[in-house]
């Protein structure tokens, strides 16, 4: 077959476009070769400029990528002026909405609500309420045979409105159940990404993203929509949700194909969004998918095993009563009678039995107990959706209330994740920069070549960035440590930032908690090249055998220099500060393909961070110790801000002891089962090394371990934790996906109320437990004790289903909604394997039913 011919430039644009074959009496070729499928513009797309169909796009952008589409519409650059948009500035304001209208937006196909009476009709289908309808029809058969109209009817149709009465409370609980979890369900959703539109940076709503958009995308992240690499460093991403291969992803200009549900592993980017919603291949998965996002919890599928077994004795009772009631009436009638003489009074005697013993088996059977739990849960969850906590998994709720640990991160969490640089040395001279007086004396004392060198470490070696909102301030966006660098930075030299920031980046080594360091290398303006390296303080600190002087003169880094430094280190960390060290190293060339040098370099300065600790923490702390909670503080700090930072939560304690991350590694099994109880702090920490602390709680001593967590590596320990607590603010996408609790304000007093919560949610599933069983039980015994005494039931089947439908719907909102208070967090937490009906439970149901 003769090639294929295809012009050198996209024709701008055809309505349809068609690619001429030599040979056009061949048969076409399957539909699905890209050379071959055709597209309409529309008449919107063509009358607002645009030149590109939105099916268009997300061909190009398909699970496998679309190479020949992608050249043939010019690459990037052809794409990104086909959809009206700046590869530097992104979207207008002013199309946000024509670009929703005509390429779609980044929401996906919701599955449609339950109606009201689609749960009036599962409810219809109880079996014991079907066998109860048939009763009550015969009822009213006989009744009216032998009583006529209107007396004949009474019985059948009390047993008929009392039916319609459960059925229709039951569907309007469910439906309104149904109604909030799908709040949740919206809430979640809410997830926030940084955009550049109209030349400006900000955050939108993953909903609101729109074809064109910029989007910045960074370690943690979970890319939201489809789209196209324009810059970045070190991409690599987990696409095993979509494709279902573990092997990572590496996008660069060569590969630039990013698909909507990828986890960025590592690196940072900008990508032209090109596809959004339903037009992604996660959309498409998405809109497969049939979930209700409702499942049962281990509490209701513990309760529904004591209702079966409840229901199992009410089916004996009630067996027993209609046997017992049946040989009265028959030696009754036998002896009176004659057994061979039988009226429609008769059969309407054996109905009524009948659905005496039915009814005892409705009411034996706890149904108010799946009610119960799911009222409690839901209503503590709307609670804590004030209290700023929003729980994913319902199961959380009642499991912490039983959580016996608490590791928990320090910095956002315990502290106010607000930092500031409060103190620097550089040049050997130590100096406090928290005013403007002081800032002031540090530049009199340092050199302005110094100052260049350090600024220029400053402005090209951070991961975030100045931006200016509506309003023309300029804000900074990125994480509280880098933030408070830049702040320092500017207040040193703003003037500087957007010379520095013009630099061209040879190779970018972006932070992750393995390395704790990030490293530059940028192309200086002389023509030479200066790599930078930014990280935890011991780890730049050996990587130097140089330092920069008060007067800008490179001299040896000698061993009594390094121990002064290091003395330096560990006095900022005594005072509760988080040490960072900046180096450089000049370099003449470069190599692409090789990873920037990790030795050589020159110590330019050391800064020491504050973030100071969050009002209430430790009484929250307190609270947490009188409850027999544990509370460890799992942080990357070294090991003396860590210590100081513990003393002043109160987590820290004389018997307890700090430790950092790779001695608890080295630990044999042995050796940590006896270290365990005693350790409060590890500094210096891995994310494997949470990883295996969580296991060593949960295996050696059966702890219900909750974690706080906020990186895209806590994701493991998250998972195996009995409850995953998830950072709102400073927590990634990866991160919050693997919890079930979010802290919508990383606060650790918030923590300490879903525990709260989670006890309430437990005493008050007891509680309503204890009262129901008890009237279960009086139910029983009374039919049963008056159908073998005096041959009949003083309670009718009437009768009996009022009573189970108050104490199914009256009892579980009175008893399941009630608040926690104080005394819930002066006891300890129920443990794994405990009864839920406790002995004292047994005692008072039995004590007070046979009363």
């Amino acid at each position: 077959m003769a090639p294929r011919r295809r012009p050198h430039r996209p024709q701008p644009p055809p309505p349809l476009r068609q690619v001429l074959r030599p040979q056009p009496h061949r048969r076409r070729p399957a539909p699905q070769d890209p050379g071959v499928k055709q597209y309409h513009l529309l008449p919107e797309l063509i009358e607002q400029g645009f030149c590109i169909s939105p099916d268009e796009l997300a061909a190009i952008t398909g699970m496998r990528g679309d190479y020949t589409m992608f050249k043939m519409h010019g690459g990037i650059k052809g794409i990104s002026r086909k959809i009206k948009a700046s590869l530097e500035d992104g979207a207008k304001e002013t199309d946000i909405e024509t670009r929703q209208k005509l390429y779609g937006t980044n929401r996906h196909v919701e599955k449609p609500p339950r109606s009201f009476w689609m749960f009036v009709w599962d409810a219809l289908h109880d079996l014991t309420l079907i066998i109860l309808v048939v009763c009550a029809l015969v009822s009213l058969v006989v009744g009216l045979a032998t009583e006529g109209w209107p007396k004949g009817i009474f019985d059948g149709l009390g047993i008929i409105l009392s039916i319609l009465l459960v059925v229709l409370v039951t569907a309007t609980s469910d439906y309104q159940q149904s109604r909030k979890f799908m709040e949740l369900d919206r809430e979640k959703q809410k997830i926030y990404i940084r955009v550049t539109r109209d030349q400006k940076t900000k955050e939108v709503l993953v909903d609101d993203l729109v074809v064109g958009d910029i989007l910045h995308l960074s370690i943690g992240d979970v890319v939201p929509a489809d789209g196209l690499f324009t810059s970045g460093y070190c991409l690599v991403l987990d696409e095993s949700s979509l494709s279902g291969e573990s092997e990572p992803i590496h996008v660069s200009e060569e590969k630039p194909f990013l698909h909507a549900g990828s986890k960025v592993v590592d690196g940072t980017a900008k990508m032209l969004v090109i596809a959004v919603g339903t037009r992604t291949e996660w959309g498409k998965i998405m809109g497969s998918l049939n979930e209700d996002g409702v499942d049962e919890t281990p509490l209701q599928v513990k309760l529904n095993g004591v209702a079966t077994i409840i229901g199992q004795i009410g089916l004996v009772f009630a067996v027993l009563t209609f046997v017992v009631l049946l040989v009265r009436f028959l030696v009754d009638k036998g002896m009176h009678v004659g057994l061979l003489n039988w009226s429609a009074n008769d059969a309407l005697t054996i109905v009524n039995y009948f659905a005496i013993a039915v009814t005892i088996i409705v009411v034996a059977v706890p149904e108010g107990l799946p009610l119960a739990v799911t009222l409690s849960l839901a209503f503590a969850m709307k609670k804590l959706m004030h209290d700023k906590a929003l729980v994913r998994h319902l199961a959380a709720c009642e499991t912490m209330g039983s959580a016996s640990c608490i590791c928990t991160d320090k910095t956002g969490t315990l502290t106010t994740n607000h930092m500031i640089v409060d103190k620097v040395w550089i040049g050997d001279v130590v100096k406090s920069v928290n005013s403007d007086k002081n800032i002031s004396e540090l530049k009199r004392v340092i050199s302005e070549g110094v100052m260049a060198i350090l600024l220029q470490g400053i402005f090209v070696n951070t991961g975030s960035e100045v931006v200016k909102g509506d309003d023309g301030k300029r804000t900074i966006l990125g994480s509280a440590t880098e933030t408070a660098l830049l702040e320092f930075g500017l207040s040193l030299g703003e003037h500087l930032y957007d010379d520095y920031k013009m630099l061209t980046r040879v190779k970018v080594d972006p932070f992750n908690s393995v390395k704790k360091k990030m490293s530059v290398t940028i192309q200086l303006p002389n023509g030479g090249l200066r790599t930078f390296c930014k990280g935890a303080s011991e780890i730049i600190l050996e990587q130097c055998n140089t330092i920069l002087n008060t007067d800008g003169n490179v001299v040896p880094l000698s061993e009594m220099q390094k121990h002064n430094v290091l003395n330096i280190i560990n006095s900022f960390a005594s005072e509760a500060l988080r040490t960072l060290c900046i180096a450089f190293k000049d370099m003449n060339e470069f190599l692409n393909d090789q990873p920037i040098s990790g030795d050589g370099y020159t110590l330019i300065a050391l800064f020491g961070i504050k973030d100071p600790v969050r009002p209430g923490v430790k009484d929250a702390v307190m609270t947490c110790m009188a409850a027999d909670i544990t509370v460890r503080m799992v942080t990357g700090d070294n090991i003396n801000t860590a210590k100081a930072i513990a003393k002043e939560c109160g987590i820290l304690t004389e018997d307890g002891i700090a430790i950092e991350g790779q001695q608890l590694h080295d630990k044999s099994s042995d050796e940590l089962k006896e270290l365990l109880p005693k350790i409060q702090v590890i500094a210096r920490s891995l994310p494997m090394d949470k990883y295996k602390l969580v296991t060593s709680l949960k295996s050696m001593y059966q702890e219900v371990v909750a974690v706080t967590g906020d990186g895209t590596n806590d994701a493991p320990a998250l998972r195996e934790s009995d409850i995953g607590l998830a950072m709102g603010i400073a927590g990634t996408e990866v991160a919050k996906e693997s919890a079930d609790v979010i802290i919508m304000d990383d606060n650790f007093e918030t923590i300490v109320n879903v525990a709260r919560w989670g006890r309430a949610v437990y005493l008050n599933i007891q509680k309503f437990v204890q009262f129901q069983l008890t009237v279960n039980i009086v139910a029983l015994i009374v039919n049963f004790v008056s159908a073998c005494i005096i041959g009949s039931a003083p309670l009718t089947a009437v009768q009996l289903l009022w009573v189970n439908m108050i104490m199914d719907t009256l009892g579980a909102l009175a008893l399941a909604t009630e608040p926690p208070n104080d005394e819930m967090m002066k006891r300890p937490p129920v443990r794994r394997g405990d009864s839920f009906i406790t002995r004292i439970m047994w005692r008072n149901i039995l004590g007070q039913g046979f009363q």
